[in-house]
């Protein structure tokens, strides 16, 4: 699976865009770039070493784009469908598939067929594609009662059990796949899903596509409840999304590694070994690693934990270069739109990471085995057959010498290309990282 050697970048497009909240129909990206601002972005994306872009929603919504007026429809705010189909034609000319986010388990109030469910009540022939009660009602004051999304009444449930509704979205994701030609599918709330659902649409885009890629939002629980082979190819890593900043702010190395023991680790116990997790830092529904970070100096640190841990890394536009936005000023403060681009040292020394991982298997697919570990420093191994990469890393202010049996003398840093000795001990700087690779 491509996936699994890709580095992913996650834009929100409504903000990426600067778009307006709500959508009224005016349709403003008539005047501007909209949508096709990703164009000017392809360069200093490739850059960054990414390869795969993750789009948040992007489907014509009520305002967040959570709330899915229709399917088959790029948000007008954001262009036209013309305009996103030229998108993804660059991004592919460049070698960067293209994954979108599949809000399938609820619509927006705008969504055509509760409109009619609204206006005809029970002569709606679209009543049961919803959880409704015609005896009820909502905060909306329908005179109707509906199941919403954790009770949020703007995020109306839909009913996965109905074959309608499953014809509709698959209609609507051959769509995406045969005209534009879409690489993946991010599922929102993919815990809430119907697991009959999810292996159908497994099946269907493994027809549409042999290496289509689905991925699904998980905030808790097991993750091989959904990722199986009938089922999803992975799932976003929450669990240890807490445990890299906290590791860092609290100097506490034993926090992440021991999470990443409990995923990846040697024991027969282990939960995770084989699965290709997608891993952040950050991402639009959290506070900006930037701005929870205690010391800015861990900040390439973080991203190095996160690019040589397993799993797939996925960065979110603008913290490559150290962008801030606190989730406590609300999700359009982590939502920004920036007018171009920065380049700096962060975003370099994340290219230097993107690169060393797509290039090794080891990185890719090794397993996970701690080294060394202490309280501000940790040494880690991901090995397959034939490669061994230690990924070393100094969270302290004081240069720290390790003395451990590497299995081999020399080795070649991936992230810088310089050579390493490990006769005599390894000396790793302050606030530093390395990718050794071992060589036979």
């Amino acid at each position: 699976m491509w996936a699994y050697e890709s580095v992913f970048y996650q834009i929100y497009p409504l903000g990426f865009c600067g778009a307006p909240f709500e959508n009224d129909g005016s349709c403003p990206a008539a005047e501007q770039d909209g949508i096709q601002k990703v164009n000017g972005w392809i360069g200093h994306i490739k850059k960054l070493g990414a390869n795969a872009i993750y789009f948040s929603p992007l489907f014509e919504s009520d305002t967040h784009g959570y709330n899915t007026r229709d399917f088959r429809k790029v948000d007008c705010r954001l262009g036209t469908n013309e305009d996103f189909k030229k998108v993804c034609e660059n991004l592919h000319k460049e070698g960067i598939r293209v994954v979108l986010d599949g809000v399938f388990n609820h619509v927006g109030r705008g969504f055509w067929a509760f409109q009619d469910v609204l206006q005809k009540r029970e002569n709606s022939p679209y009543l049961n594609w919803f959880h409704i009660d015609l005896g009820g009602n909502s905060n909306y004051n329908d005179g109707l009662w509906y199941e919403g999304w954790e009770g949020n009444y703007d995020l109306v449930k839909l009913n996965l059990q109905n074959e309608e509704v499953i014809t509709h979205i698959f209609d609507c994701v051959r769509y995406w796949v045969e005209e534009f030609d879409i690489d993946g599918l991010r599922l929102d709330v993919a815990y809430c899903l119907d697991h009959n659902f999810v292996r159908r649409l497994r099946s269907l885009c493994d027809e549409l596509k042999p290496d289509f890629f689905l991925v699904g939002e998980m905030l808790h629980g097991d993750y091989k409840v959904l990722v199986n082979d009938g089922m999803l190819h992975s799932a976003t890593n929450y669990e240890c999304y807490k445990g890299l900043y906290s590791s860092f702010n609290s100097l506490n190395m034993f926090e992440i590694v021991h999470s990443l023991l409990r995923q990846f680790g040697p024991e027969n116990w282990t939960l995770y070994k084989g699965l290709h997790l997608l891993s952040f830092v950050d991402n639009h529904d959290v506070t900006r690693i930037a701005s929870i970070l205690e010391n800015e100096k861990h900040l390439p640190l973080i991203y190095a934990m996160m690019f040589g841990m397993p799993g797939i890394p996925c960065v979110y536009y603008g913290s490559e270069w150290g962008a801030k936005g606190n989730k406590s000023d609300g999700d359009q403060a982590l939502r920004a739109c920036f007018a171009e681009p920065v380049e700096n040292e962060l975003s370099d020394f994340i290219g230097r990471l993107a690169e060393a991982k797509k290039g090794s298997r080891a990185l890719n697919y090794g397993d996970f085995r701690s080294v060394v570990l202490t309280n501000k420093q940790c040494i880690f191994e991901r090995a397959i057959e034939g490669e061994r990469v230690l990924v070393a890393i100094n969270a302290d202010s004081e240069p720290y010498t390790s003395h451990f049996d590497a299995g081999c003398g020399m080795a070649v840093d991936l992230i810088s290309g310089e050579s390493h000795d490990f006769g005599g001990g390894s000396t790793l700087p302050a606030y530093s990282a390395f990718f050794w690779k071992c060589e036979v």
